[in-house]
């Protein structure tokens, strides 16, 4: 029988990655309950991290071996570049493993120089091992297709392999910068008109700005979100509601950066529901309390009626429901509850429901079809190439507008923002702003 010690390291850190997997499972379904709330955060966030840590483990692996130990055995080893290529390549596996600990040791008002260096090179990272992984399995398809693996020479044969890592770094060099600048310039402003069956015609043309997936934490910080405000009052919304994941750190450290909420203005309300990165920072009680200090509304598995400023007569309900990561982590007085979140909603009247990840909106109109517009978001668009494909994949709706049944509407944000990576590939960063339409 093989021992631990005679596996390979990719086996070893594959391992050590279920182990760590064993235990969050162990934490959440036995300890959640008997530890004190911080220690239970941190836990919960050091077992996420060595999780990730764990699996990047592998991929840097091969990341080393392919852009190193490759031309450790050419000519090019002996060459006055090699050695600072070594060093370069071990910072930037280093930079990207670092990223998930960020969120322990550096959340402030504005973000730390290494926090986004630290993301930045994660982005590559993963944009990297695509390439390599993809590269490589076309090189294996070409040589069982040509049926030329064993006529190759020594000298053609080094260089096909040399060129496979070259040409990945190239790319990932090329996307990363792309990405960047991508991720910096402010969201886009779209604007959707949404039919609404049952809207009161006093209503018609009422505006809703949606913003999602903030993200405030080691990337984004107070002059971030300052921006977003800015840009948010200039639109003069009726209502603004934020559907999720505003931040990935708990309300005491990061407090000054969300400072510039207070600011919005909307005359009908400003709203929040729960995303799963509010759970994953143990501190949603301390979120609601300073939210509403800034007159920001949680909806907690509520409802509130939207009167008309024409006619008090002529309302809709707008309803906002925990995310459903609050069911999986057994988060103590949270989860998804749509009956209590639309207890006393009735469907003759317009029904517009908050919930974070698109499959809630599904599960919700399962439950009650009646419900005309649900706004989400989570999914990022994708936020970045090769990631796009798995959000699309993972979720029953993707990114912007749907049509279900004869009156209901599906909008999904792609963000507002961006989480941890400072990058967007094939995606933009947006405020949308949703004009609703009496029918």
């Amino acid at each position: 029988m093989i021992s631990f010690k005679q596996l390979p390291l990719e086996a070893k850190a594959a391992v050590a990655a279920g182990v760590i997997f064993f235990s969050m499972m162990l934490s959440r379904s036995y300890l959640a309950e008997q530890l004190e709330l911080r220690t239970r955060r941190w836990l919960l966030r050091l077992q996420m991290a060595l999780f990730a840590n764990a699996l990047m483990l592998i991929g840097s692996l091969h990341v080393w071996r392919s852009t190193v130990t490759t031309f450790s055995r050419s000519s090019a080893a002996s060459s006055f570049c090699f050695m600072p290529w070594k060093i370069a390549v071990f910072m930037f596996l280093a930079l990207a493993h670092s990223s998930f600990f960020t969120l322990l040791f550096l959340v402030a008002e504005e973000p730390y120089f290494f926090s986004l260096a630290a993301y930045t090179c994660l982005g590559a990272y993963i944009i990297l091992i695509f390439f390599l992984f993809t590269l490589g399995s076309v090189e294996q398809a070409y040589k069982f297709l040509a049926g030329r693996g064993a006529k190759a020479g020594t000298s053609n044969k080094n260089s096909r392999t040399a060129m496979k890592p070259v040409l990945a770094v190239m790319l990932t060099v090329v996307l990363t910068v792309v990405g960047l600048l991508n991720a910096s310039r402010p969201p886009t402003v779209n604007s959707v008109e949404v039919p609404v069956h049952k809207l009161p015609s006093t209503m018609n043309n009422l505006k809703v700005v949606l913003l999602s997936d903030i993200h405030l934490g080691p990337t984004v910080g107070k002059t971030k979100l300052a921006m977003i405000v800015r840009m948010v009052k200039a639109l003069k919304p009726d209502i603004t509601v934020i559907v999720g994941d505003l931040t990935d750190s708990e309300a005491e450290i990061i407090r000054p950066a969300v400072e510039p909420l207070g600011e919005l203005n909307s005359p009908l309300g400003t709203y929040f529901v729960t995303g799963n990165h509010e759970y994953y920072t143990s501190d949603v009680s301390n979120w609601f309390e300073l939210l509403k200090s800034f007159n920001i509304r949680p909806l907690h598995n509520e409802n509130v009626k939207i009167v008309s400023p024409k006619s008090t007569d002529d309302w809709f309900c707008l309803a906002g429901v925990d995310d459903i990561e609050a069911d999986v982590l057994r988060y103590s007085g949270h989860g998804m509850d749509l009956k209590k979140a639309l207890r006393d909603c009735s469907s003759e009247r317009a029904i517009v429901l908050l919930a974070h990840q698109p499959i809630a909106a599904k599960w919700a109109l399962q439950e009650r079809p009646d419900i005309n517009l649900i706004l989400s978001g989570h999914t990022h668009g994708g936020q970045m190439f090769p990631l796009n494909a798995g959000a699309y994949f993972l979720n029953p709706f993707f990114v912007g507008l749907y049509k279900v049944g004869q009156n209901t509407f599906v909008y999904v944000s792609p963000g507002t923002m961006y989480f941890g990576i400072p990058m967007r590939l094939g995606s933009r960063a947006e405020i949308t702003e949703i004009i609703l339409r009496s029918p």
